[in-house]
């Protein structure tokens, strides 16, 4: 069944389970968090969906925005004296973006449908608690060779196998094309596996630029006998 979201698009892909913080200055952006405040929009909860690279939506509507979004719910707000805010959300529901009305209000208004999990067969239900201990794994390999080496934790035990993935992915460098495409997949043990292979691409790459020996600087050898 159609509803109707107040709309956010944004250069990102949020995520069912993770955080997203957002410093809003825009007018139109301003209005939505006041109506989020006093109850205006129900439930506090509002769409993200990433913009194609290239296009806006106000000149380009439906053609910018990829069609899955994820609806954000909001958990802090902090104004600023000067009328900005500074809030908190977290991502909840997947949605299927139908169409856009710019007239309603002073922020886009989006008609969509939400996106349920596919059912997961018996026999691969059973490979869940597996998939869940590689996709873990591969989250830790991740980390312990990237950057965050000692500044990262562990996502909760209690994260449930279907969310997990989009948890760990969230956290890590990924692209958006990379992220676009764990949201829009609805199988969760589809999910496990793809967010496994994509964290051990990665690491791989950052080990294997880990590996280039840094370039001698030009500068550097020009005047090393002056």
């Amino acid at each position: 069944m159609a509803e109707t979201l107040p709309l956010f698009p944004l250069g990102t892909v949020l995520m069912p389970g993770s955080s997203l913080p957002l410093h809003i200055f825009e007018p139109r952006y301003r209005q939505l968090t006041v109506d989020l405040v006093t109850g205006a929009v129900p439930a506090k909860e509002f769409g993200v969906v990433a913009v194609r690279e290239g296009f806006t939506p106000d000149d380009d509507g439906l053609a910018a925005l990829h069609g899955v979004g994820c609806t954000a719910r909001l958990d802090d707000v902090r104004r600023l004296p000067d009328g900005r805010f500074d809030i908190v959300t977290h991502g909840a529901r997947r949605f299927r973006l139908l169409d856009l009305d710019a007239e309603a209000k002073p922020y886009l208004m989006a008609t969509v449908e939400f996106v349920p999990d596919a059912e997961t067969p018996g026999l691969a239900a059973e490979l869940t608690p597996m998939l869940t201990g590689a996709a873990r794994a591969a989250h830790r390999h991740y980390c312990s060779t990237a950057w965050k080496t000692g500044d990262w934790t562990e996502p909760d035990a209690d994260v449930e196998p279907g969310t997990l993935p989009h948890v760990l992915a969230a956290d890590c460098l990924l692209t958006i094309s990379d992220r676009q495409s764990l949201l829009e997949q609805t199988s969760p043990i589809e999910r496990l596996r793809m967010v496994r292979a994509l964290l051990a691409r990665e690491a791989g790459l950052l080990s294997r630029l880990r590996a280039v020996p840094a370039p001698i600087s030009t500068y550097a050898v020009e005047h090393s006998f002056n």
